[in-house]
């Protein structure tokens, strides 16, 4: 916080240059509309220039005629100058259309803005339990000695039985209205701060992949070399703190059990009575979807950056080829030109060559190919009787009956995996039903992958002599998720 650094940031950084803008009422209003509130992540530039014009036509009428002159898109553009940055104006693959996202210095910028508003009530108890909860995990999460450890859980337990004893009794303990306002104001802001965080974390590997796109073209060394920094900075940065935090909380979110114990959570906090007064945003309900949603469409982002460095790299190496084949070439030409009139004396130089050691041990011993000789065999017509039905027996799979039992379990539940959905109708084709399962898609769900949890699909088969045997494949967890 000294002065160098805070003028360094009052010139560069895009936070305070938004707070500084004459224009920082209308882009932090807009912008926490239409990106923040319903969290939307990227909006095509005619989508998000339509919605600033009709922002426009009411701060004119507002306002003044003259007021804001310009087009939404030049607006926009600018917003997304690197002069500005506030946004960041990209393209998709394969589109030609321009997208939008919101920056995270923006968000921030839009957070800090959010605080400055009066409040009528500023709970206090609920912070410090959890910072007094927080400093408990710490220091039983580090604790060596197996006693001290014990002691704590038995002191727990003792704890537990006397809550449980003082219920039975009939004295139930329950929190009352100025404390349930003051945990669900912190829940729905550490729940808004958490979906700020996953901007930040794309545009860190954003960064990353950037300095690695310098770093290939600016590279005169080895290749392997190469390879070798870049692997090891991706590996750094998904073994960071950063990185092994978001794996930790992309496992507890993807567990069904744990998304469906969020979802009844919810449902009886928001119907509480002093909840209900404090008139919370109608997204709340579904807040731990957001987080799924940015979750996935931050691992999205680093998956296509991975194919565009792969991408660049093979780019890199045709080059590398192409150059190799035109010094090829040159010499060709070089060499045809002095072949009728050769220079006199050494006119070419050539390094030695090192020698090639190759220890006798070292070579492989000679094998004599065995030539199966089939002139010599006669053919005999067999006379046995053989069933060939089994040819012409071909097992289809309804894709369609598969499709419609998902669509029928999500009716009941958001989610489902794809062990679950077995036992609850067991597949009646073996293996090739499973491969089946694997390979839908549909507008009403979407399929997405743990690689952290593996799951066993069991099936009844019937073997050659017609006995029935029970056969299982092991998979990573396959979950269906509904749309909407």
């Amino acid at each position: 916080m000294d002065y160098a650094t805070l003028e360094s940031l009052r010139t560069h950084h895009p936070a305070w240059r938004l707070l500084r803008s004459d224009h920082g009422p209308l882009v932090a209003s807009f912008l926490h509309r239409v990106f923040i509130v319903p969290n939307v992540r990227i909006i095509a530039a005619a989508d998000l220039a339509e919605a600033l014009e009709d922002e426009l036509f009411v701060l004119r009428r507002q306002l003044a005629e003259d007021a804001f002159p310009k087009p939404a898109l030049y607006y926009l553009n600018e917003w997304a100058s690197p002069e500005k940055g506030w946004l960041r104006k990209f393209y998709r693959q394969d589109d030609d259309e321009p997208q939008f996202d919101l920056m995270p210095a923006t968000e921030k910028a839009i957070a800090w803005l959010a605080t400055l508003a009066e409040r009528g009530f500023v709970g206090t108890e609920s912070r410090l339990l959890t910072l007094f909860e927080l400093l408990k995990q710490m220091s039983e999460g580090t604790e060596t000695d197996p006693a001290k450890r014990v002691a704590e859980l038995r002191k727990r337990r003792d704890d537990l039985d006397a809550e449980i004893a003082q219920i039975q009794r009939g004295d139930v303990p329950l929190l009352d209205d100025t404390a349930l306002k003051e945990r669900f104001q912190q829940f729905t802001q550490l729940s808004r701060e958490l979906l700020a965080d996953f901007r930040e974390v794309e545009q860190n590997f954003r960064l990353l992949d950037r300095r690695v796109r310098e770093r290939i073209a600016l590279w005169e060394g080895a290749k392997g070399a190469l390879l070798e920094q870049i692997m090891g900075e991706r590996d750094a940065i998904s073994d960071s703190d950063q990185g092994r935090s978001f794996r930790a909380f992309w496992s507890f979110l993807m567990s069904t059990r744990r998304q469906d114990e969020l979802t009844q959570m919810l449902d009886h906090v928001l119907a509480l009575t002093p909840v209900m007064e404090l008139k919370p945003d109608i997204r709340t309900r579904r807040v731990h979807y957001d987080w799924l949603e940015a979750g996935e469409h931050t691992q999205r982002t680093v998956a296509q950056l991975s194919q565009q460095l792969r991408r660049f790299l093979d780019d890199q190496v045709w080059l590398e080829n192409r150059r190799i084949m035109d010094i090829l070439r040159g010499v060709e030409t070089k060499a045809l030109g002095v072949r009728e009139q050769p220079p006199s004396g050494d006119f070419m130089g050539m390094a030695d060559v090192a020698a090639r050691i190759e220890l006798p041990m070292e070579r492989p011993l000679h094998m004599l190919a065995l030539k199966p000789d089939f002139t010599s065999m006669t053919v005999q017509v067999g006379d046995d009787d053989v069933d060939i039905s089994a040819l012409y027996n071909e097992r289809m799979v309804d894709l369609a009956r598969l499709a419609a039992h998902i669509h029928q379990a999500l009716q009941t539940c958001s989610q489902i995996t794809l062990g679950e959905l077995t036992r609850l109708r067991p597949l009646e084709q073996g293996l090739a039903e499973l491969v089946a399962y694997l390979h839908l898609g549909s507008e009403a769900f979407t399929t997405a992958i743990d690689d952290k949890q593996n799951e066993t699909i069991v099936w009844t088969a019937t073997s050659s002599d017609g006995c029935l045997v029970q056969k299982q494949a092991r998979l990573a967890c396959v979950i269906f998720v509904r749309k909407g």
